[in-house]
C-alpha cells in the first residue's frame, strides 16, 4: 500500500491528465448518444414496427467486440479521439434507446386515452404525460450508457486517445501492478461515483432539472476549454509515437528532452505503447502522428518493397533502407543510434539443457516438444517467426501470441519453454534464459533511427538537428541497463532517458 501510495504521488500529474481525458472522452460520447438515441426513440415510439428494428440494429451493435469496432473505424477517422468517441457513442446508443422506446411504449393506454379525450395534441401529450411517465426509465438508460462507456473507455489507449486504459496498458507492459490497481480502480471509482449521482439525480424532478443544468454547463466548459486551444496562438506541436514496451518510450522521451531543450516552447506531445508496426507506420502516413523510433531491419523487412536479400552490413541496410523510404513513401530517415536491437529466440535454461539446444539449427529437432510464444509482430512478419520458419524448418507444437511482457511471465511460470525477445532485453538476465545463437544468420541488423514525413522534416529542420545529436550514441549495454531500470526497477522512462541524456553531455 504504501509504494501504491508513492506510485500515485509521483505520478499525480500524469494521474489527473489521464483521468481527465477519461472523463472528457466519456461525457462528449454520452452526449452524442443522448442526442442521436433520445429524439429516435421519441420519433419511432408510434411506429412500432420501426421501434423493434431500431432494437434490432441497436442490439447488433452492441456484439460487436470493442477492440474489433475500434480496428474497424481505424481506416475511415484515423487515431486518437475520434474514433474513441465514435465507437463509445455507438455502444451506448442500446440503453439508451432502448429504455427510452420502452418508458415510451408501456404507458397506460388508460392514461393515453384520457389525454386525448381532453383534447391534447401528440406534442402536448408527449411534453405532459409521455415524457414525464417514462423520466425514470431514461435517466435508468443514461445510468446504463455512462457506467458501460467509463468501463469501455478504458480500451481507447489502444489508438492513442489516452484516459486511465493507459495505465493499465503500461502496468501489463512493464508487470507493473501499482499502474494496473490505479487505472483499474480509478474507472471503477469514476463509474460508481457518476452512477450515484445519476441515482441521486434521478429521484426527483427538481434534481433532474438542476443536475441537468450542472451537467450542461460542465460540457460546455469541456467544449469551450476545446474551442479556446483552437483558436488561441499556437506552438510548434510534435506528436511522437512509440512502439509498445519499453524501449520505445524511453527513445520518445529522449528525443522530447532534446528537442525541448532547442526549441523551450515547442509542444511535444508523446503517445507511448501506440501499437505495433503496421499500426504505427500507417498513422504516420496519415499525419496522425510526426515521429517514431523504427529499426532498419524492420523498415526492409516489412514496410518497402524490396526484393533483394536483406544485408547484413548495418550502415548499408541502413542506406538502403533511408532511399527507399524516400522513394517510396516520401518520408525521412534520420542517423541511427549505435546500438542493434535485433530478434532472438531464448528458451529456458533447463530446456537447453535437457535437449542439447544451443542454436537456432537444434529447434528442428524438437519441433514437437516446443511451447512458444510470440509478440504479434513478430509472429506476422516476414523478418520474424514467418520468414525464421522457412530457414530453419521449424513447426512448433504450440504458439500462442501476447503482449511483449505476458510472454516473458509466461516462460518464467514454466507455461511455455521458448519465447522472441531483443537482444537489449533485460528479462534475458532477469529470469536466466539463454539466447540461441542464429548459426545461420537470418536476423537482419536493426539500427533504430527516428523515422518522419518528408513535408514534416523539411518544415521543422531544429527538429532533425535536435534528434541527430543521437545518431552513434547509446550501447547495447546502455539500452539493456535502460531497459532494466524501467522494465523491472519500475522507475520513469522519462527519468531514465533525461538521466541518461544529462550523464553523456547532450543536454544540460
Amino acid at each position: 500500500m504504501q509504494m501504491l501510495m508513492q506510485t500515485m504521488i509521483n505520478q499525480r500529474g500524469e494521474i489527473l491528465k489521464s483521468l481527465y481525458q477519461h472523463i472528457e472522452i466519456s461525457f462528449i460520447s454520452l452526449l452524442i448518444a443522448m442526442l442521436i438515441a433520445i429524439p429516435l426513440a421519441i420519433l419511432l415510439r408510434n411506429h412500432r414496427r420501426w421501434g423493434e428494428f431500431g432494437l434490432q440494429i441497436a442490439g447488433v451493435i452492441q456484439t460487436i467486440p470493442s477492440l474489433a469496432l475500434l480496428g474497424l473505424l481505424i481506416p475511415v477517422v484515423g487515431i486518437g479521439t475520434v474514433p474513441a468517441v465514435v465507437a463509445l457513442t455507438m455502444y451506448a446508443i442500446m440503453p439508451l434507446y432502448q429504455n427510452t422506446y420502452s418508458g415510451l411504449t408501456n404507458i397506460d393506454p388508460n392514461l393515453e386515452e384520457a389525454a386525448v379525450a381532453f383534447g391534447l395534441s401528440k406534442w402536448k401529450r408527449l411534453q405532459r404525460l409521455e415524457f414525464p411517465l417514462a423520466l425514470p426509465m431514461i435517466i435508468s438508460g443514461i445510468r446504463i450508457a455512462l457506467v458501460m462507456i467509463i468501463g469501455t473507455a478504458t480500451l481507447a489507449a489502444f489508438i492513442g486517445a489516452g484516459g486511465l486504459g493507459d495505465y493499465i496498458m503500461l502496468g501489463i507492459q512493464q508487470n507493473n501492478n501499482y499502474y494496473l490497481v490505479i487505472g483499474g480502480v480509478l474507472s471503477a471509482l469514476l463509474a460508481f461515483i457518476f452512477s450515484g449521482l445519476l441515482k441521486f439525480m434521478g429521484s426527483s424532478k427538481k434534481r433532474i432539472y438542476s443536475g441537468g443544468i450542472i451537467v450542461l454547463l460542465f460540457i460546455l466548459g469541456i467544449g469551450g476549454t476545446r474551442i479556446y486551444q483552437m483558436v488561441k496562438p499556437q506552438p510548434v506541436q510534435i506528436t511522437i509515437a512509440g512502439k509498445l514496451g519499453s524501449e520505445p518510450e524511453i527513445l520518445m522521451n529522449m528525443y522530447k528532452d532534446l528537442i525541448k531543450q532547442d526549441q523551450p516552447k515547442a509542444k511535444v506531445t508523446l503517445k507511448p505503447n501506440f501499437g505495433g508496426t503496421t499500426f504505427l507506420f500507417k498513422a504516420l502516413k496519415r499525419n496522425q502522428v510526426d515521429i517514431y523510433p523504427e529499426f532498419t531491419g524492420t523498415v526492409l523487412e516489412s514496410l518497402v518493397k524490396y526484393d533483394q536479400p536483406t544485408p547484413k552490413d548495418t550502415d548499408k541496410i541502413y542506406h538502403i533502407a533511408k532511399d527507399e523510404l524516400s522513394k517510396q513513401e516520401k518520408m525521412t530517415y534520420l542517423k541511427p543510434m549505435k546500438y542493434e536491437n535485433g530478434y532472438d529466440l531464448a528458451v529456458t535454461k533447463e530446456f537447453s539443457e535437457k535437449y542439447h539446444v544451443t542454436k537456432l539449427s537444434d529447434l528442428n529437432r524438437v519441433n514437437d516438444k516446443v511451447k512458444a510464444a510470440f509478440d504479434p509482430d513478430f509472429s506476422n512478419q516476414a523478418d520474424g517467426y514467418l520468414g525464421l520458419k522457412k530457414k530453419y524448418n521449424l513447426d512448433f507444437a504450440q504458439i500462442n501470441r501476447m503482449e511483449p511482457s505476458l510472454r516473458y511471465k509466461a516462460i518464467a511460470n514454466n507455461r511455455v519453454n521458448l519465447v522472441d525477445g531483443y537482444t537489449t532485453d533485460p528479462q534475458i538476465q532477469q529470469y536466466h534464459l539463454v539466447v540461441l545463437k542464429d548459426d545461420k544468420h537470418f536476423f537482419p541488423p536493426y539500427q533504430g533511427a527516428p523515422l518522419m514525413n518528408s513535408d514534416f522534416a523539411k518544415k521543422n529542420p531544429k527538429v532533425i538537428k535536435s534528434l541527430n545529436k543521437l545518431a552513434g550514441h547509446i550501447s547495447t549495454e546502455d539500452m539493456q541497463k535502460m531497459n532494466y531500470q524501467v522494465s523491472v526497477k519500475n522507475k520513469k522512462a522519462s527519468v531514465v532517458a533525461h538521466d541518461y541524456l544529462v550523464k553523456k553531455g547532450l543536454i544540460k
